[in-house]
């Protein structure tokens, strides 16, 4: 009965990790091909301004792969007016900037305040085909699920990987995250919802 309980609990997040089976990468690996851009999510902003190391890391995948002609432009996507009342879209271009990218390269999406949201305003409102989503490597199967269930074409690239608690926390976070992702994902697939492909 529990080992039931818990295969089903897990079933979300391992269909999600099977999906992305060959299309997630570490940032720095060769096995990437070339993108319409770079979809790098949101994530904490201190209160002074500065990215949250899990933000920056994403923010110098994006550039990573920018750097080598794999994208010709960053989606920064995130709150623009986050529970701290910060804009994440904003810490994330200084930094982008900083690294040495043109501001004519950085598209600030401050409307992306989940994953979904940033997925469907890819596609809707940048008119993307086709993402490297650039987050925390526990983060990567759910949001890109969530990409090619509005029709996105996607891969993940990710930083390495801290041995923080943050980093196990976001482990088991995405147990339920990734339940509500499927429920939002079949929710979207009946007939008549506006974010079906």
């Amino acid at each position: 009965m529990g080992a039931a309980l818990g295969a089903a609990l897990a079933a979300p997040q391992v269909f999600a990790r099977v999906s992305a089976v060959g299309a997630l990468h570490p940032a720095a690996s060769g096995d990437f091909r070339a993108a319409d851009a770079a979809l790098v999510l949101g994530a904490r902003v201190w209160e002074d301004g500065r990215p949250s190391l899990f933000l920056r890391q994403r923010v110098e995948a994006g550039v990573a792969l920018y750097e080598r002609g794999l994208v010709p432009r960053l989606v920064m996507t995130g709150a623009g007016h986050n529970r701290e009342g910060l804009d994440e879209t904003e810490a994330m271009e200084r930094t982008a900037r900083e690294l040495g990218v043109p501001s004519a390269d950085i598209v600030r999406d401050p409307g992306g305040h989940d994953t979904r949201a940033s997925a469907l305003n890819a596609r809707d409102n940048l008119g993307l085909a086709s993402v490297v989503v650039c987050s925390q490597e526990f983060h990567l199967p759910r949001a890109m699920w969530l990409c090619r269930s509005v029709g996105l074409e996607v891969q993940g690239a990710f930083p390495p990987i801290l041995a923080k608690p943050h980093t196990v926390l976001g482990y088991g976070r995405e147990l339920p995250a990734t339940w509500k992702a499927a429920l939002e994902i079949g929710r979207d697939a009946l007939p008549g919802s506006d974010a079906a492909p």
